[in-house]
């Protein structure tokens, strides 16, 4: 089969197409050909070596969709044809991939494979901050980091549903739109740190009860200050300069800082059914809606890493497994 190899780390130009063994289904696995691979910040870092998930050579990407081809021993509730995604199982640049089953999620009929593949890593994620991480109340207020991005707007969108009002940051005004369009009652073009004055205004000086910052770690700091008293910082940069080296006495007002952990936000399989059948829920209903920006062949993978480092792009990247 293809496959996007990781032999180096280093920029995107390491990530080359070619030939790769073909997976085997072994026990309590399935053997999926991959329809569409998502393109996440994770990735960056297995490819910078900031995260490598094993030895070199390796196949990147934890993210995808497709249907099931081969079925190993012990495995049940699952047919050759069914279509399936999964979420933080390393080799999705790929033809194929072998799977567990316990970590295939069934995709409904009506739920095509790309925004299947689309709503994974992005949508648990945004879906653990708003029902665990910080389960802000109707009337509450919290600003989102790059709120054109593929977290942030899936984390306004789910927000506003629930009543919350969004302060939403993007990076170029040109975002603005798309920020807008998925529930911010009001965005801010900001670039660093420079917002905390204006969410102060905003919020008439009291400051937000939740700040969900992908920015990295130029903004941590600033995220601090336009929390009010007991806010929580739900934090989810750190791929974006370096990782801030934080004091408790530091911390202003008595906040909760988050940082999150994918692996914890699926600890089961029940609460990984449990996330995905509400955003397939949420999606089937016209109450989510899932932007993919940009789908390019499996073979211009080094592309599409590019692009998302980047900044430029908005919404989710994927990677055509057929093309």
């Amino acid at each position: 089969m293809r496959a996007v190899v990781l032999n180096e780390v280093g920029g995107p130009e390491v990530l080359r197409a070619q030939e790769w063994p073909d997976p085997q289904a072994g026990p309590g696995e399935l053997v999926v050909d991959v329809e569409f691979a998502g393109v996440n910040f994770m990735d960056t870092g297995s490819r910078t070596g900031f995260s490598l998930p094993g030895e070199l050579p390796l196949v990147p990407g934890v993210e995808g969709a497709g249907r099931v081809s081969a079925i190993g021993a012990g495995v049940e509730g699952f047919a050759l044809g069914d279509r399936v995604a999964w979420v933080r199982v390393f080799g999705s640049y790929a033809e194929k991939i072998a799977i567990p089953a316990d970590q295939a999620v069934p995709v409904p009929d009506d739920i095509p494979s790309d925004v299947a593949a689309a709503t994974m890593m992005q949508g648990v994620t945004a879906h653990h901050f708003v029902t665990e991480t910080a389960p802000l109340a109707a009337g509450e207020t919290a600003l989102v980091h790059a709120a054109a991005g593929g977290v942030g707007r899936m984390l306004t969108q789910l927000l506003a549903q629930r009543g919350v009002r969004v302060i939403g940051l993007v990076s170029r005004a040109e975002k603005t739109a798309a920020a807008q369009d998925a529930g911010a009652a009001d965005v801010l073009v900001s670039q660093g740190g420079d917002f905390v004055d204006r969410v102060r205004e905003l919020t008439g000086g009291e400051g937000v009860h939740a700040v969900f910052d992908g920015g990295g770690a130029s903004t941590f700091w600033p995220s601090t200050e336009v929390l009010r008293r007991s806010g929580t910082l739900v934090y989810f940069g750190p791929l974006i300069g370096d990782v801030p080296t934080v004091r408790l006495f530091e911390l202003p007002k008595s906040i909760k800082v988050s940082y999150a952990v994918f692996a914890d936000h699926i600890p089961t399989r029940e609460l990984l059914l449990r996330h995905t059948t509400d955003l397939f829920d949420k999606i089937r209903q016209g109450d989510l809606r899932v932007d993919i920006t940009g789908r390019y062949p499996l073979g211009e993978a080094a592309r599409a890493h590019a692009d998302i480092e980047s900044r430029r792009t908005s919404g989710k990247l994927l990677l055509d497994a057929g093309r």
